[in-house]
């Protein structure tokens, strides 16, 4: 495949306008002359950017990753994928150990079989499994199960990777807990670990973060607010320069200055967009479920019974576009939801930018108004 005339995203340049090779399922440097079998496409001078990574998101066309089953998985995949996020790494919610062996099982199942790229089933690549919980604070569960929530278990952990063949490349915790720096002490090397769903002040925050940890859980929200007496895990966050935070922009969960004001503490280089998406999302208004929990979602809203926040019903590429209507630069969020999230769990290699030996999956996005016009998985159109 030859994709011309495309104003191409790249991490170092930003917008260049160039032509793009996809050979055998993979982005390719060496130019080639169209044959008699290669599909070129002209892109009219609209933007080619990398699939979108989303690292934080639990559901969507009415179903949950949680739900552990084939069906789910497929049909998470298929909806993420004609949204243009082609990798994906879903979240866990604080359940069972039982539960989420179940979990981990059923994601390396879709996972063995979507790793093909072109030829393969058109569907998002999972490149990841998150697990957020069930190592957090109960005064900061937000819309998880209290009644799973554990203190952190190195040996629960790694019977849970083992399940997943390896695919746990995400784990919140909350380091306050008991057994918190042990944990990061002992795995950070082998998981990245985001801190998050926690009442942590700076100090032990910072202290985290000097053991390893290199991640923050939806930045703002389940954890103390940032103030100038008691900066909490945001300031610890900032201050160590190698952490990743992640943050939801579907106009809910964070006001815009905050969203301004977060990456002009962070940097694009290190923000990472999530949408933390639930089940409802592409659905109709109505009630709904979360980690075993009600939920009613509303137009944009999806809330518990006592008005807390229960995930957004908003995918990544509208999360991407609404960062844009808030300020944000294009080039920078579209950083931040493909290359940033896939770097953040050790996978850029291969997904979250259009470069040479990366898979070929991109999204070709209108410069009109940031409208999909085709999704590319493996050098491969997907079918609308």
């Amino acid at each position: 495949m030859i994709i011309k005339n495309a104003y191409v995203f790249t991490t170092e340049q930003g917008f260049v306008k160039k032509d793009t090779v996809i050979e055998n399922g993979y982005f390719s440097d060496r130019g080639r002359l169209p044959g008699e079998r290669e599909t070129v496409i002209d892109a009219q001078e609209n933007y080619l950017i990398p699939g979108l990574v989303d690292v934080h998101f639990h559901g969507c066309g009415g179903y949950d990753f949680s739900d552990g089953t084939p069906e789910a998985m497929e049909a998470i995949g298929d909806y993420e994928l004609r949204s243009g996020i082609t990798a994906i790494c879903p979240a866990a919610m604080t359940l069972s150990e039982e539960m989420l062996r179940g979990i981990c099982e059923n994601a390396y199942a879709y996972s063995s079989g979507n790793q093909a790229g072109a030829g393969g089933r058109q569907k998002a690549r999972l490149c990841g499994i998150h697990l957020e919980g069930p190592f957090i604070s109960a005064e900061k569960k937000g819309a998880q199960n209290p009644a799973y929530i554990a203190s952190p278990d190195i040996g629960m952990f790694r019977r849970l990777q083992e399940a997943a063949r390896g695919l746990v490349r995400l784990i919140t915790i909350a380091p306050e807990m008991a057994g918190a720096m042990d944990f990061i002490s002992e795995l950070h090397e082998q998981v990245h670990i985001s801190l998050g769903h926690t009442m942590s002040d700076y100090d032990v925050a910072f202290e985290a973060f000097g053991l390893g940890a290199d991640h923050v859980t939806h930045c703002f929200n389940a954890m103390p607010g940032f103030s100038h007496r008691a900066p909490g895990v945001i300031g610890a966050a900032a201050d160590a320069s190698h952490v990743m935070p992640e943050l939801i922009c579907d106009g809910v969960h964070v006001h815009p200055s905050a969203v301004r004001a977060a990456f002009k503490l962070f940097g694009g280089e290190r923000m990472i967009l999530i949408s933390d998406s639930m089940r409802a999302t592409g659905m109709a208004d109505g009630a709904y479920t979360l980690g075993g929990l009600d939920v009613d979602v509303k137009g944009n809203r999806a809330t518990l019974a006592d008005g807390t926040l229960a995930g957004s019903v908003t995918n990544l590429m509208d999360c991407m576009r609404t960062a844009v209507s808030m300020g944000i630069p294009l080039e920078t969020a579209v950083r931040c939801a493909t290359y940033n999230p896939a770097k953040s769990i050790g996978v850029e290699a291969l997904h979250g930018r259009i470069a040479d030996g990366a898979y070929g999956d991109c999204v070709l996005l209108s410069r009109a108004d940031l409208s999909v016009q085709e999704v590319i998985l493996g050098g491969e159109i997907v079918k609308k």
